[in-house]
């Protein structure tokens, strides 16, 4: 099939990119037309992406341009972008997303002083997320990596007055960075390895797919490294400490960063690097634990949250775990079904819990309560989120869940039991968020009421896509298109029935009993508080990984900070101040020197002499 549309898919990022250099060039006089620029260059982007989705759909071939960068010495560098399969379905979540959080934004940010900075680098972060799944060679891709690492920082602390804003940026800068290096070396061993330097997707698919041409132990380190990049950008243990403190940010941008873009990220990577993983056992071996450890790790600490918004970020720290837990098990398939399935109700869930703040003016879940009465459309959509989340049929996060549960039950049994694990304790946190604020009595001190038409709109769109995505692969003969499409291989459904079974089960168990708990009270609130207290206060500090990252790495950085200002005050300092000092000291005994009295000169002449003689002197009885 024609490439029709393929062809100027460099557009999509260049339309957020227009909206983000009109606003910054005008902004400070676009209050009013600023969100529409940049909600129609979003628009844009989601309907060029949408246009492409479909010609891939109808069978389109892959399509590939660029030109030459870099020539140095004979070594050419290109630069283009490449659309696939892939690329072309994560173009159409990012876009879609973006849009939807521009429009919700609108009503959201309405009052803001600086509305049009903040949809600027909103733009900007599109520009960039777009960029880095159009690349067509890891060195463009990390170039964008990093512009979104930037924008990442001016989003989250975009409310910088606030102490706790500047510092979560800070955090997630800094944590980021730490994986980026990983990311770095791996290119560097890349380009150092893969034959005539070449970075692109396509030669590392060639080379890796061949035996021999790199060492088994070379193409595991490759791999470890560029998982470490991944780890940093998608929240995984122990790089996922940034995450949650992201969430002193606009509601805006924590569905954006949540949902499909900035962590969705380290995913993207992995499945774009597939191959290199794929020669390497020992390299998916650690994603998929690694992923599996973080599913059930976020899930108890989300459990014993207060904040709504931090509630949902250990969520997707979580959710996260099980679509590299997916990867690592071999299946690209699962692992971008979910991320697909998850972009949307993710998204709902941040932008509900947003409408929820915008009404009741605390993210404190022990504050609501009763909303349900007051906000109808929130209340409902949000329900239609957590219940996706939940994995309950036949709702979208029940078909992607389910399908990372079959892989684990095949490759792994000890994993599908984590897994089991994590989607109860999913269950049961969504469950008891969803009661504490939208059951119950209303609390008085809230003048609650719905939000804005422009609000709840996207909210609409986000529950019925949360409906709706996962029937696009379902374990059933002849509905799994969609991992014959994305990959090339169709995806195997065997024992899916009591993974199903198994899965929906506990999901419902986790909602009873938060049921039991938060509604009908027949088991008390504090029955885990009472009886073990000490595991109340482990989660509720997050296993204290903050803690001990501070006093190993904040402590000693700072005291190794302190003793080299110290050297660089006292001993460099010093050793110039007395350099100083004895050139002006010996100026100055020189200005004196200069007298203009012969009598005086002829005295140091006399002196030079008695001096000279010594010495002469002296010589002879060495």
């Amino acid at each position: 099939m024609d490439t029709v549309f393929s062809q100027y898919a460099w557009l999509v990022p260049v339309f957020p990119l227009a909206a983000f250099l009109i606003l910054t060039a005008f902004g400070r006089g676009m209050r009013q037309s600023g969100p529409v620029i940049a909600v129609l260059g979003s628009f844009a982007a989601l309907v060029l992406s949408a246009l492409i989705l479909i010609e891939h759909l109808g069978g389109a071939d892959e399509y590939n341009d660029g030109f030459e960068w870099i020539n140095i010495g004979g070594y050419t560098l290109a630069a283009g972008f490449d659309v696939t399969n892939l690329t072309a379905l994560m173009m159409v979540v990012v876009s879609l997303v973006a849009f939807l959080v521009n429009v919700y934004s609108i009503g959201y940010m309405k009052d803001d002083e600086r509305i049009t900075v903040f949809f600027g680098y909103v733009a900007l972060f599109t520009f960039s997320m777009l960029g880095l799944v159009l690349a067509d060679n890891l060195l463009t891709l990390y170039i964008f990596w990093e512009l979104v690492g930037v924008c990442s920082f001016l989003l989250i602390g975009f409310w910088y007055q606030k102490p706790e804003a500047k510092a979560a940026a800070k955090k997630a800068f800094i944590v980021t960075r730490v994986g980026d290096v990983g990311l770095l070396i791996a290119l560097l061993l890349l380009f150092w390895y893969m034959p005539e330097h070449d970075l692109s997707f396509s030669a590392i698919e060639n080379v890796f797919g061949q035996t021999g041409l790199i060492t088994e132990g070379i193409t595991t380190l490759i791999a470890i490294l560029i998982f470490v990049g991944a780890v940093g950008k998608s929240g995984q243990f122990p790089l996922h400490v940034w995450l949650p403190d992201a969430m002193e940010g606009p509601t805006p941008i924590s569905a954006l960063i949540h949902a499909a873009t900035m962590v969705a990220a380290g995913v993207f990577l992995v499945a774009r690097t597939f191959p290199i993983f794929e020669a390497s056992q020992a390299a998916l071996d650690t994603v998929a634990w690694v992923g599996a450890f973080t599913a059930i790790f976020a899930a108890s600490i989300a459990i014993a949250q207060d904040d709504i918004k931090r509630i949902l970020a250990y969520s997707t720290v979580s959710q996260l775990g099980y679509m590299m837990m997916a990867i690592g098990l071999g299946s690209v398939t699962a692992g971008m079904f979910h991320l697909f399935t998850h972009a949307f109700f993710k998204a709902l869930l941040f932008l509900g819990a947003g409408s929820v703040i915008h009404a009741v003016h605390t993210q404190n879940i022990h504050e609501m309560g009763g909303l349900g009465k007051k906000m109808k459309t929130t209340a409902w959509t949000f329900a239609v989120g957590a219940l996706a989340l939940a994995g309950i049929p036949p709702l979208s996060g029940f078909w992607s869940k389910d399908a990372i549960l079959a892989e684990a039950l095949h490759g792994n049994p000890v994993l599908f039991v984590i897994g089991i694990a994590a989607a109860f304790l999913t269950a049961l946190y969504m469950s008891r968020l969803f009661f504490l604020v939208f059951a119950g009595k209303p609390n008085a001190a809230h003048a609650a009421h719905e939000s804005p038409a422009v609000m709840t709109a996207p909210l609409i769109v986000l529950a019925a896509l949360a409906v709706g995505a996962g029937f696009v692969e379902m374990p059933f003969e002849g509905t799994g298109w969609f991992g014959e499409w994305l990959t090339g291989h169709a995806a195997e459904h065997e024992g899916t029935a009591l993974v199903m079974l198994v899965s929906t089960a506990v999901g419902l168990l986790g909602i009873y009993i938060g049921w039991l708990i938060y509604v009908k009270g027949a088991i008390p609130r504090d029955v885990v508080t009472s009886r073990a207290p000490w595991l109340t206060r482990l989660l509720e500090r997050k296993y204290y990984i903050d803690e001990i990252y501070h006093a190993v790495f904040a402590v000693s950085l700072r005291a190794i900070g302190r003793a080299l200002d110290a050297f660089d005050r006292h001993v460099v300092g010093g050793a110039v101040r007395l350099a100083g000092g004895t050139a002006v000291w010996t100026g100055r005994v020189a200005t004196r020197m200069q007298s203009g009295q012969l009598q005086s000169y002829g005295l140091y002449v006399v002196i030079g002499l008695v001096i000279l003689v010594a010495a002469i002197a002296g010589r002879r009885f060495w």
